[in-house]
């Protein structure tokens, strides 16, 4: 005991004792501080995301505005009667990336479905949580009353024109709009079908879901004024897409790298993924309604089926190269910054005129073979990872110079594609 006793004397009164015992009041102000300012931006961050979620998904206000148009008899479309009155569809998570595009998970006659609405600008962002629909905004206002079948052709194939160009395949695809305006089949187009469905051709990614094939884009299922519903939301390749919006730019790339790995599909799948890219690259050039840039491209809208078969998940950033050669056309430039279209279509500047050129600098598969590189070499098969890198590296190279694109582009978009499929041809991968 009298040991003990000493021995917690010495602890005590020994000068390391006094200098920690002196330092006490310090460190508790120290950690006191550090508590409050992570409970501080703790908040905010909440605060932030609250107030952007609250911003960005707005869902109800689009079944609102769309449900008193139907009832008006404004609009018409496959799904009206199960929105509005039935009530069978609904509503679940919200994906909206921005407050003007409203998209969610849903679910309608038993399936996973994406639901898309657009927001006009007039609809005030700020207004309070069940806003009535607004009286003095024009929704719907083409094409009038009065307009024949043929004005509506006419006015449809000229649309078409000025957004696709001038393709000889195009009466086709006005013939196919026609056909799905008539949403009762009953062989004639109302004024509330012939609204709804121009209305939806103002919709970038509905003008691309009819331009494209259905093996590479999500089908589309139906719709109500321009509200459409498509098939549910493919899984995505970017495992960021989990984190909260604000937490995304802070994922460091060696992260991004470790959680593409860990969470990923394995390799084998990812190649099968690749080759559906590579394959929606080559309809994006060589098209039955011409040719469309890419000018998002990034992880987040590579998608896949639960079968690893490649899926666009979001054409909002696939744009016509007649809509980027018309952005582009005589516009004003200092550098090749100000000749960017969407995030990543860029052209270079004329220094000389100051006017941007029409050719963009990298095409589409030289972006996409940017992203296959962090995509594929990372567990690629060891007897075929120097091979994958060097012709990923000069995919990569390509230039968007159009005396380039036919025959360099093919061959080298041929050479990956087979290059894959022989690695994973005749297993369960293919």
């Amino acid at each position: 005991m009298r040991r003990l006793r000493r021995l917690a004397h010495l602890v005590l009164f020994c000068p390391f004792s006094k200098g920690l015992q002196g330092r006490l009041p310090g460190l508790r102000v120290k950690y006191v501080f550090l508590v409050w300012l992570g409970v501080s931006v703790g908040s905010w961050m909440v605060y932030v995301h609250y107030s952007s979620h609250a911003e960005l998904c707005r869902g109800h206000v689009c079944q609102v505005v769309i449900c008193d148009q139907y009832r008006k008899g404004i609009i018409s479309g496959s799904i009206c009667q199960d929105l509005c009155n039935l009530h069978k569809v609904e509503w679940r998570t919200c994906l909206s990336s921005v407050p003007g595009q409203q998209v969610y998970s849903g679910l309608w006659q038993g399936k996973e479905v994406t639901i898309k609405c657009g927001i006009e600008e007039g609809l005030d962002p700020k207004a309070r949580s069940d806003p009535a629909p607004r009286q003095d905004l024009v929704l719907f206002d083409k094409p009038t009353r009065g307009t024949s079948i043929k004005e509506f052709r006419e006015m449809t194939l000229s649309f078409l024109k000025a957004n696709l160009g001038d393709l000889p395949s195009l009466p086709a695809l006005v013939g196919q709009v026609l056909l799905m305006a008539d949403f009762n089949k009953d062989s004639r187009v109302s004024l509330a079908e012939a609204k709804s469905v121009w209305a939806l051709l103002q919709r970038n990614e509905f003008l691309l879901l009819l331009s494209l094939q259905e093996e590479h884009a999500s089908r589309l299922l139906g719709s109500c004024g321009d509200l459409y519903v498509t098939e549910g939301v493919p899984h995505s390749s970017w495992h960021g897409a989990a984190l909260p919006p604000l937490l995304r730019p802070l994922l460091p790339p060696a992260l991004h790298a470790a959680l593409q790995r860990w969470l990923g599909p394995a390799w084998p799948w990812r190649a099968k993924i690749a080759i559906g890219l590579l394959e929606f690259v080559e309809e994006l050039f060589h098209g039955a309604y011409g040719t469309f840039y890419m000018c998002e491209t990034t992880l987040a809208n590579v998608g896949y089926t639960a079968k690893y078969d490649f899926k666009m998940a979001d054409l909002q950033q696939v744009a016509p190269e007649a809509a980027v050669r018309r952005f582009l056309r005589g516009r004003h430039c200092e550098r090749s910054s100000d000749c960017t279209y969407g995030r990543d279509c860029r052209a270079p500047c004329d220094k000389l005129m100051r006017q941007c050129k029409g050719d963009l600098i990298q095409p589409n598969l030289a972006k996409v073979c940017e992203l296959l590189r962090d995509y594929l070499l990372p567990g690629a098969p060891a007897d075929l990872h120097e091979e994958l890198g060097k012709q990923l590296r000069t995919c990569t190279t390509l230039s968007g110079l159009a005396s380039q694109v036919e025959a360099h582009h093919s061959l080298v978009l041929s050479h990956l594609k087979t290059l894959l499929w022989k690695k994973i041809s005749n297993t369960k991968y293919s």
